[in-house]
């Protein structure tokens, strides 16, 4: 059995990063689930889009709002972070921006922080090296028109995988959206 994933969250609650659901070029894959292989940024990479769509399934817990894909430069990652053998020299990242399909899930900062701590237990139970996973509550804009005081809550998820290729590293990254997908969409509330 291979070493567990690594996994873990913070809160961002009081920084200028916001998730910001309404912003102009939104895709609802909620009511456009294929759109997700139209997306600039899983057209070169199919498991992304793979994920978005789980993400976004009616069964969801969540759904997704923003998602990016980068390569990660050879020293702007640590394999040891990632479990990863000192060899890795290639990284590929992602983050994908949740919001929660039910108000009240995420519905105080406290619920927020129980629902990463189990998704990233669950996460930690899976053999899966070479990557992370990062969970970052934040402040969300998701009814533009809501009441000013209303505290609406997200999490941005960061994805980080490395190899010795690039093709090694895009595996991960690719195994690492799966887990993480399935992993999510079985995490309707804390147990």
């Amino acid at each position: 059995m291979g070493a567990p994933m690594e996994a873990d969250w913070e809160v961002e609650i009081g920084g200028g990063a916001i998730i910001d659901a309404c912003w102009p070029g939104l895709i609802d894959l909620r009511t456009s689930p294929g759109h997700a292989f139209d997306l600039p940024e899983a057209a070169n990479f199919p498991s992304l889009a793979h994920s978005l769509v789980t993400l976004n399934a009616e069964d969801s817990p969540v759904w997704t709002s923003k998602c990016d894909l980068w390569p990660v430069p050879q020293g702007d990652f640590d394999p040891d972070e990632l479990d990863a053998p000192p060899e890795s020299a290639f990284g590929l990242a992602c983050y994908i921006d949740l919001l929660p399909r039910s108000s009240q899930l995420w519905s105080t900062p406290a619920l927020a922080v129980e629902w990463a701590k189990a998704a990233c237990d669950r996460l930690r139970k899976i053999p899966l090296h070479s990557c992370r996973i990062d969970l970052i509550i934040r402040r969300a804009i998701v009814t533009p028109d809501g009441p000013p005081d209303q505290l609406e809550l997200g999490i941005t998820a960061y994805l980080t995988a490395c190899g010795a290729t690039e093709a090694e590293a895009a595996q991960t990254l690719a195994s690492a959206l799966t887990t993480f997908a399935t992993t999510l969409n079985a995490l309707s509330t804390v147990e």
